[in-house]
Parts: C-alpha cells; sequence; structure tokens
C-alpha cells in the first residue's frame, strides 16, 4: 500500500477523517495499522518513520485511538495493535459527529435570531456593518460567500479580493445545488486567462453574463446580506474595507439593482473545451464561436479578442467577418447581441 506523503508535525495530505474527530497523525497510525494488523509498537514505528510520523508521539496516539475504539490492543508482551474494522469503528465515530454537528446548527439557529432580535430593537435598527482589516475583511468575504444556502449573486469587478477563495467558495456552492449568477465587468473578460476562468465556472454550473461597467464589487447572499467590497490595497492591508448590509430597505435596493442589470446584461455562452481538445491555435468550430461570441458580447477590441483566442490579429479578424456573415449582421455589436440570444449557424 503506498501511502500518502506527510505533511510535517499536525498536517498530513489528504486528511479526511478529521470530521470523525481525527487528527491527521491519528489517522495515519489508523491507516497503517488497517494496512498491517496486527503489529508491534516497534512494527508501527518503524512503518509510521517511512510516513513521517515522529517515534516518541506514536505511544499516545496509539493510547488515544484505542480509547476511540478504532484498535484493539492484545495482552501479549510485548503488545500488538489491530485496526477495528472501518465500518464498525469509523460509523460509530461518524454518527456521534453528525449529532454534535445537528446540535451546533440548532445552536447556532438560537444565536441567529437572538442577534436579529437585537439587531431589530435597536434604534435605530443596524442597516450596514463596516468591516475594516485585511485580516477581518478576508474572513468575512469568506464566511458570507459560504452563508448562501439558495443563491449568491455577484458584481465581478475590482477589487479582485482573494479571487482563488471566491472561486473555491462558488465550486463548493454549486455543488450542494446553490444557484450562482454572476455578472462580469469588461475588463475583468479582459484579463489574462478570464475566458478559461468563466469556461470552467460555467460548465460547474454558474449563470454568466457580462456588462461594459458595473456601479460596485456586490455579493447578495439569498435575500439575507449583501457583501460590499469597497478597497483593497495588497501593499496596505489595514486600509482593505468592506460593508456588511443586513436585512433592510438597503438590502432590497441592491437585490433589484443586481435584478435590473441582470436584465440588461448579455449571457454568456460558454463550455469547457472538450477532454483532450487540441490548443486553442485548432480550430473547434463550435467551441471556437462560443468563445468569439462571447468575446464580442464583452465588447473587446479585435486586437484583445486575438489574445484572448491566442491566435493573430488577422486571424481574428477573419474569424469575426464569418461569424457576422453566417448571422447576417452588419456590425460587430450586432453580431454579439444575435448570438448571444441563438445558437449561431453552423460553420460549414
Amino acid at each position: 500500500m503506498t501511502h500518502p506523503p506527510h505533511d510535517g508535525p499536525g498536517g498530513r495530505a489528504g486528511h479526511a477523517l478529521g470530521a470523525a474527530g481525527l487528527t491527521p497523525d491519528e489517522e495515519a497510525v489508523y491507516e497503517l495499522l488497517v494496512d498491517c494488523s496486527p503489529a508491534t509498537p516497534a512494527r508501527v514505528a518503524s512503518l509510521g518513520a517511512a510516513a513521517g510520523l515522529r517515534p516518541e508521539v506514536l505511544p499516545g496516539l496509539l493510547g488515544t485511538l484505542e480509547a476511540k475504539g478504532l484498535v484493539t490492543r492484545s495482552s501479549d508482551e510485548p503488545p500488538r495493535y489491530s485496526a477495528v474494522a472501518p465500518e464498525v469503528a469509523l460509523d460509530v465515530l461518524l454518527v456521534t459527529a453528525e449529532r454534535q454537528l445537528l446540535q451546533a446548527r440548532e445552536r447556532a439557529a438560537e444565536l441567529d435570531r437572538a442577534y436579529q432580535r437585537r439587531a431589530t430593537e435597536q434604534a435605530p435598527p443596524v442597516v450596514v456593518e463596516v468591516v475594516t482589516g485585511h485580516r477581518a475583511v478576508q474572513q468575512r468575504h469568506a464566511q458570507m460567500q459560504r452563508a448562501a444556502s439558495h443563491e449568491l449573486r455577484c458584481f465581478s469587478k475590482p477589487p479582485y479580493f482573494d479571487p482563488q477563495g471566491s472561486v473555491a467558495a462558488q465550486h463548493e456552492l454549486l455543488a450542494q445545488g446553490v444557484t450562482v449568477r454572476m455578472i462580469y465587468e469588461r475588463e475583468f473578460v479582459d484579463r489574462l486567462g478570464a475566458l478559461r476562468q468563466i469556461e470552467t465556472m460555467i460548465g460547474a454550473g454558474q449563470q454568466a453574463r457580462v456588462l461594459p461597467s458595473l456601479p460596485m464589487k456586490l455579493y447578495l447572499m439569498d435575500d439575507r446580506f449583501a457583501l460590499l467590497l469597497l478597497r483593497h490595497q495588497p501593499d496596505d492591508p489595514d486600509a482593505d474595507a468592506a460593508l456588511v448590509v443586513h436585512p433592510s430597505g438597503l438590502l432590497q435596493a441592491l437585490s433589484r439593482l443586481f435584478e435590473g442589470l441582470w436584465q440588461r446584461a448579455l449571457p454568456l455562452r460558454l463550455r469547457p473545451p472538450a477532454p483532450g481538445a487540441a490548443s486553442s491555435r485548432t480550430r473547434q468550430p463550435g467551441h471556437d464561436d462560443e468563445r468569439l461570441i462571447a468575446l464580442l458580447v464583452a465588447g473587446l477590441t479585435d486586437e484583445a479578442i486575438a489574445r484572448q483566442l491566442g491566435i493573430g490579429s488577422r486571424t481574428a479578424e477573419r474569424r469575426i467577418a464569418d461569424l457576422m456573415s453566417r448571422l447576417g449582421a452588419h456590425t460587430r455589436f450586432q453580431a454579439g447581441v444575435q448570438a448571444a440570444f441563438r445558437h449561431p449557424p453552423a460553420t460549414d
């Protein structure tokens, strides 16, 4: 059996049993015993050293695993440790963890009701919460995106605060069945690698549209909260600032603003390239047309379109002219609008 690499003290690649109450090192030792039971402490220490576990911590780990019912110890001298069948031992721990999680959710709901009651009883009620400082904004940014239970709506424009974290959060929400609607500002679509990112997100289930400009950086979590990112300066973390908008007339206005701009925005009908597809320089007619249409809809120049598609300017001009001819469009914008709302004619 090939064991995943150990990430040093307190950390292990592929740690998945934290939800069952196991530390990374406990999981590592249990995995070793699943593979080599029964084993003496010396044998476990030898295998553990190869996996990066320190010998001095093994007695304590074996004792903890025994107390949790994951391993048994023989009465031999030296004792021999054996893993209890995961289906039995882990199921007990997971049921306990699920019960504790349910209790935690119920308690969180109680606290949230108390918080909302206090907020509404204040005179005047709390409508806007100001968050400042990089760490505080980052924490609230991550928390609130994942707080959406039905729908997350976003305006994508600067400042781009923790873009990797935002993409990861949206993937998690989409996997849970949460609707994600994003309006991209033209400036974002023109960024290097943006087209591929949008394709990937749409492939995951995101609904995407584009406008030339947007009024603010906005996240709407269901109809419960809004987050406005006001300022992000990597060279001055203390300058980061955001607003959290609580249920109020202001929140309703922001929701109406999003819906109004969503109706005006043009849809980006994209999909990831087929697995094993050739480089962007090789024609893939249906996919190429979708990408070209998206860039036309966004209002990018010929040079920017060529850069995004990884082709020369003259090739981009020829493809645009060909698409306009097939659509019977007289202008680039007309071609983009027509194609955005219907599939373009097939290429011969």
